[in-house]
């Protein structure tokens, strides 16, 4: 039903591929329309506990497809003839994008970004909205909108600071220059970096299979709280997890976990 991108879903793991290859990954409308419904969906399906996020072919993504930007003047120019209207009309526009990219951040399901190749512009804003983040050591992260008379505006200047240090990210959106996969890793922005991809999808696909074994109703609640945390202070983040687990904890999943570990076995979650 997808025309953007794959999506297979196996023992409780979606990966999420994107499929443009012979556009470098670069998304269209479609795709960004697409990638929202993707992760909405894989947020609320029963049988997915963990979601890897890659890109087929040389890149994992290019960002936005330079024919979106194109049509935007355009588009505009229809809109109404008042320039206030029209304004407003961008604002809308630019909001909704920013909107397929926070679904990734919203997906309930913690999100493995495996990035290989070329991760720019909208694609480091689709980075910075995952959970996880692993690369290989061919992989450059560049924030492009710089070179091209733009400021970013889909996440990577809001969300990019929170991850590492402020300065790096001044200087790589400054420059627009590219970050390696091993530079990525020592700042903190990728979990690891692997020698090929190959060693990445591998060592990404373990990291689920064991996020995918732990206890759904856990795992969805450990986001939620770490997700609120970045965004609250210290005692508003205690009171909130206070009032969660006063709701979830009592739950068949701690049962199950407690008895798994009576008997000495693996625990199975519903």
């Amino acid at each position: 039903m997808y025309t953007r991108f794959h999506l297979h879903i196996a023992d409780y793991i979606a990966e999420v591929v994107i499929s443009r290859p012979d556009k470098a990954n670069a998304l269209d409308r479609t795709a960004w329309d697409e990638m929202r419904t993707i992760f909405t969906e894989l947020s609320q399906r029963n049988d997915v506990r963990a979601v890897i996020l890659r890109g087929e072919g040389k890149h994992f993504c290019s960002g936005i497809d330079i024919s979106l930007l194109g049509g935007i003047q355009q588009q505009m120019q229809g809109v109404s003839t008042d320039e206030g209207r029209r304004r407003e009309q961008l604002r809308r526009l630019v909001l909704d994008l920013q909107a397929c990219v926070n679904a990734v951040e919203q997906c309930e399901k913690p999100v493995l970004a495996a990035i290989h190749g070329g991760c720019i512009g909208g694609g480091v804003d689709i980075a910075c909205a995952a959970d996880m983040r692993y690369c290989t050591e061919s992989t450059a992260f560049c924030i492009r909108e710089i070179d091209m008379g733009m400021v970013a505006d889909l996440g990577t200047l809001q969300r990019m600071p929170k991850l590492i240090a402020p300065g790096i990210v001044a200087e790589l959106a400054y420059m627009g220059r590219n970050m390696s996969g091993a530079e990525a890793a020592a700042n903190g922005f990728a979990n690891r970096c692997f020698a090929s991809e190959e060693e990445m999808l591998a060592g990404v696909r373990e990291i689920a299979r064991q996020i995918a074994a732990k206890s759904p109703l856990s795992i969805r609640g450990t986001k939620e709280m770490l997700r609120y945390t970045r965004d609250h202070s210290t005692a508003d983040a205690l009171n909130y997890i206070a009032t969660w687990n006063a709701a979830m904890l009592l739950s068949a999943d701690l049962q199950e976990a407690m008895t798994a570990q009576m008997q000495k076995r693996k625990p199975l979650f519903e």
